[in-house]
């Protein structure tokens, strides 16, 4: 059975798209089939698995604008087992256009729904906004993952996000529990890693799963988009590439309990 997860934070820098693309490659590499759905208009996932967007004539634009089918929009990566349905700047403008359709919150999850996806994971990485995009991706998820950076307002913004995630449950009956609060850029040596570790704790007081495994501050996972690779392939030794394999691991029990 497919499991769709939403990658979703509003706040940028959080360690959205990082997360999307290097969890998905490394449930690849432990045999998953991953379908990653690009839900940016500025395509870094797209970027990040090395995709030319600006050469794409099919992409999450033309599946939510019935300008293609599922299978269309659907490319393999060079990672096996990992898919994509790239973004590009098009997708700006798909707000106002999909805003004139009925039901527009749940295009998304119709599209996924009509067709069968043979997947074990398909991640969405949601715009860092709440606008019609987010609504869709949250309307077609199973859960969302959150993703928290290890800085000083890492928490601003929860209650809004939270709230959000409440109304899409209530006013659009769609449950989307939360998977699991997911630190990143962490730095144990620094006191301020610790205080936000302790702090996203103190917030959710066991309302929520946060994953034991934090996501560390690592150049090599800061420069693998730009080889348009995830990290798992760029370098599959450094820290950043074993935290995300760990990540997956416990992902995958976690799905088991």
């Amino acid at each position: 059975m497919t499991e769709i997860i939403t990658i979703l934070n509003q706040k940028g820098g959080c360690g959205k798209t990082t997360t999307t693309i290097n969890l998905g490659a490394a449930l690849a590499q432990l045999g998953k089939t991953v379908l990653i759905i690009d839900m940016d208009p500025q395509g870094n996932a797209t970027t990040s698995l090395g995709i030319a967007k600006s050469e794409m004539d099919k992409t999450i634009y033309s599946l939510l604008t019935g300008r293609c089918t599922l299978k269309e929009a659907i490319i393999e990566t060079e990672t096996p087992n990992l898919y994509a349905i790239p973004s590009n700047i098009a997708l700006s403008g798909a707000e106002i256009e999909l805003s004139k359709e009925i039901g527009f919150q749940s295009i998304l999850d119709e599209k996924l729904s009509s067709q069968n996806i043979s997947f074990d994971y398909v991640f969405i990485d949601a715009p860092p906004s709440l606008g019609i995009l987010t609504l869709n991706a949250l309307v077609a998820t199973d859960s969302v993952i959150i993703p928290i950076q290890s800085e000083f307002y890492a928490l601003e913004g929860m209650a809004d996000l939270l709230e959000t995630i409440k109304l899409v449950e209530s006013r659009l009956k769609s449950p989307c529990p939360i998977k699991g609060i997911l630190i990143t850029l962490y730095d144990p040596r620094t006191r301020l890693a610790k205080d936000v570790s302790k702090n996203v704790k103190d917030y959710f007081k066991g309302r929520e799963y946060i994953f034991k495994e934090k996501i560390p501050r690592n150049v090599k996972l800061a420069e693998a988009p730009s080889f348009g690779q995830p990290c798992i392939t760029y370098d599959p030794e450094c820290t950043g590439t074993k935290s995300y394999v760990k990540l997956a691991k416990e992902l995958i029990k976690l799905e088991g309990e």
